[in-house]
């Protein structure tokens, strides 16, 4: 097929060879079947901002450095620069999480190069040689549906342990490879730590699996792993070798809403602060 002008800008630069066809098409990139060498790779061409549909919620951006203070501004502003800094923050929060958990031995695909808004990266198959499908495109006996959702646990806790929530973790961004299920779509990664809806997030990733496998194992549906996931992650006492129960006790103690409200006023202050900082700068 005739490649698109980014995709033809790798040909030229000698990153690939040709483009054999167009796998999907989502609200945020347009995803290509790509030879180099002898191999077949998949190629992620990142669409511009006002092509497309995903927007990009500042719960997911948080805590995300920009270089100075004039790309601050330029984003508080809203101005085409800005916007334009945005978009590459958003790109390069997909490949910095790509490598980090590929590195930590997480089920991704594997980066292979970034280069001008194209992600190039490993083609998950499935046992034909063939793209590997999404869950949801997939029924599961209810012995599949246990597997899948256990080794996806692992997963989930792995990436906690590097660091990483996914943010957006459904059977839509899930493939299912010849061995077993490989996470997808990472631009709204966030740091498990430096992020304050990580905890959230992370509770909406696994409550996704439990809905989505509870359908094929319905013993599933009665299970608290997200909220012993974070409780382990909190307290330092969690690796990817933890033993999990699916089970948790929530703290019925009384809330303290003197101490609520203290923290509230303290966070309304540096927020306040931090504006004016910006405003100064």
């Amino acid at each position: 097929m005739k490649p698109i002008a980014r995709l033809q800008a790798l040909i030229d630069e000698g990153l690939i060879d040709t483009v054999v066809r167009q796998l999907m098409s989502g609200k945020e990139a347009m995803v290509f079947v790509v030879r180099r060498d002898d191999e077949t790779i998949c190629a992620k061409v990142y669409k511009e901002a006002t092509k497309r549909s995903f927007r990009q919620a500042v719960d997911y951006t948080e805590n995300r450095r920009v270089k100075n203070s004039r790309e601050a501004r330029a984003m508080a502003k809203g101005s085409k620069f800005g916007r334009e800094i945005q978009e590459s923050m958003w790109q390069n929060a997909e490949v910095d999480a790509l490598y980090r958990l590929a590195a930590a031995g997480v089920r991704v695909p594997k980066p292979f190069n970034f280069h001008d808004g194209v992600l190039l990266m490993e083609l998950v198959v499935d046992e034909q040689g063939d793209a590997a499908p999404r869950l949801n495109d997939v029924l599961f006996t209810r012995e599949q549906a246990m597997q899948h959702h256990q080794t996806l646990l692992v997963e989930v806790v792995r990436m906690l342990c590097a660091g990483v929530v996914h943010g957006d973790l459904s059977e839509f961004n899930i493939l299912l490879a010849e061995d077993g299920p490989v996470i997808i779509d990472l631009p709204q990664a966030v740091d498990a730590a430096g992020n304050n809806h990580a905890s959230r997030m992370l509770l909406r990733d696994v409550g996704n699996l439990r809905a989505f496998f509870g359908r094929f194992a319905p013993e599933l549906l009665t299970t608290e792993f997200g909220p012993e996931i974070w409780s382990l992650y909190e307290r330092g006492a969690l690796s990817p070798e933890t033993q999990l129960t699916g089970k948790f006790e929530r703290d019925n103690a009384p809330v303290d809403l003197v101490d609520v409200m203290r923290e509230i006023d303290d966070a309304l202050f540096e927020e306040q602060a931090r504006r004016l900082r910006m405003a100064e700068a």
